[in-house]
């Protein structure tokens, strides 16, 4: 059984430069990948600065840290431009930038119907979703792209020098619905959940289930589930994911035998569900 990686959340709420002395931190705690959300404000929450902003400053102050959004969606972004960015920090990083893509929530506390337009039903944004996914595969791997699709259409646009990660730079699939993992399984390099509303009591039990719908997506796709790397993000769920560095390790353990391959828990945020000790923060990095 694999040992998972750890990673971890930060919040993009505080100024520069005390944002980027918790970056470093992060990158001296040794994890694997530093995540930002992507939103232009979450539940209400203000100030949240921009995601690739963010990014493009983190990879100029650190050099082996990954860095990626958690995740970007089609609610206020277009492919193009979101393209013509996240090649940029792929070159500034060095190879170090992972995106990460969502179909997008629905609450217009965070980013949902801020471009105006009528609400979109669930078979409409699961569309935008996969043509979101697609468009941006081809903008990633160039040259030169011409794309007409239902929802997003891209004309001549030229995408030299492309990645300096080949093909491209690596995707992170977060979804849970059929439609969804057969995108995760076609495109993705990573997988990402947050377990279930409906299993919230049992959320193992939730991501089991998920992972069998990942390992069917993955036959349809004619792939090895086994080269798709797996990630449940921690904190939507009652487990005592921070409690203690041998809670941890614990749940850590539960979840690899499941198949998780990779767990992403928040950085402390005071006054809020995400408030935890720093001190056990410090001690799950130093034990991975």
């Amino acid at each position: 059984m694999e040992r998972p990686r750890i990673s971890t959340v930060m919040w993009p709420t505080e100024p520069w430069p005390r944002a980027g002395e918790l970056w470093r931190r992060a990158e001296e705690l040794g994890f694997e990948t530093a995540w930002v959300y992507d939103h232009i404000a979450w539940r209400g929450t203000t100030p949240w600065y921009d995601a690739f902003s963010t990014l493009s400053a983190a990879a100029a102050i650190t050099s082996r840290i990954r860095l990626g959004t958690l995740v970007t969606s089609p609610n206020f972004r277009h492919p193009v431009p979101t393209a013509h960015a996240a090649r940029t920090i792929d070159h500034i990083s060095g190879g170090r930038f992972t995106l990460a893509i969502g179909a997008g929530g629905t609450s217009r506390r965070s980013d949902a119907g801020i471009l105006g337009g009528g609400e979109w039903t669930p078979r409409e944004r699961a569309g935008r979703f996969a043509e979101w996914v697609d468009l941006m595969d081809a903008l990633l791997r160039g040259p030169e792209v011409t794309f007409e699709g239902t929802y997003y259409s891209a004309r001549e646009v030229l995408t030299s020098p492309g990645c300096l990660q080949r093909p491209r730079l690596p995707f992170a699939i977060a979804a849970t619905g059929p439609r969804g993992l057969r995108l995760a399984a076609r495109h993705g390099d990573l997988w990402v959940t947050t377990g279930s509303r409906e299993l919230r009591h049992d959320p193992r039990e939730a991501v089991r289930r998920q992972l069998e719908g990942l390992r069917e997506a993955c036959d349809a796709e004619g792939r090895d589930v086994g080269r798709l790397r797996r990630l449940f993000l921690t904190g939507f769920t009652e487990e005592p994911w921070l409690a203690s560095a041998e809670a941890f390790a614990d749940l850590a353990g539960r979840y690899a035998e499941l198949g998780i391959t990779d767990i992403a828990l928040h950085w402390p945020r005071p006054g809020t569900d995400w408030d935890a000790d720093l001190k056990v923060v410090e001690a799950i990095a130093s034990d991975h």
